[in-house]
């Protein structure tokens, strides 16, 4: 699996780029996109993108804006919908249960990681509709530990506003890397402390 991941076929990279493009021109012209720190993303190497999560729209948001190939985590119901399930298959999604229980799915991310890939995650596990920062799990200290990777904080901002067209704010911190003491939970409190930080600079506190 993670080899056909990391090898797309022509029509998977062309789909992957289009619709990198799409997402990012109507990202900057319906919603204004205001991006910091892009300078901060490594075009290379293993990589854990560690977002907030506010609405079905960060995936997208984030994997747009990253001018290399990306993966992401994606329910395995949506595998089930006919069309969709196909579309974001190609689109370099693979499937997941529930990441510190599917066991399949961290090994493949694992392997993924080690092979040079970067993967899309979300600290919180499921999405903050309030857009308040929730707690962190800690499945990604633990596959940021055993992978051996940096992990990229990112925080995005109004994504639970689309349909007020407010402006969209993504905001790439700058990379960390896991402690060789450090406990997975402790780590994962880490990164979403630097998401939090992230917010103070670029939104304010009580934003």
């Amino acid at each position: 699996m993670i080899h056909e991941l990391l090898h797309r076929r022509l029509h998977q990279r062309i789909l992957f780029r289009s619709g990198q493009f799409l997402f990012r021109t109507a990202f900057r012209l319906v919603w204004r996109l205001r991006v910091r720190g892009l300078e901060n993303v490594p075009m290379e190497g293993g990589l854990i993108v560690a977002s907030n999560h506010v609405s079905y729209a960060d995936p997208p948001l984030v994997g747009c804006m990253i001018r290399r190939m990306i993966y992401f985590f994606a329910k395995q119901e949506l595998f089930e919908v006919p069309v969709f399930g196909w579309l974001i298959r190609q689109v370099n999604a693979f499937p997941v249960n529930r990441m510190e229980h599917d066991i399949s799915a961290f090994k493949n991310a694992q392997r993924l990681l080690q092979a040079g890939g970067g993967l899309i995650m979300f600290p919180e596990g499921h999405r903050q509709k309030t857009g308040k920062l929730g707690r962190a799990k800690p499945g990604i200290g633990m596959l940021a530990k055993k992978s051996g990777v940096q992990v990229l904080p990112v925080y995005v901002h109004n994504t639970g506003r689309l349909t007020t067209f407010q402006p969209v704010w993504l905001c790439f911190g700058t990379p960390i890397t896991v402690r060789e003491d450090e406990e997975y939970q402790d780590f994962s409190n880490r990164v979403l402390d630097e998401i939090r930080k992230l917010k103070e600079t670029y939104i304010g506190p009580g934003n």
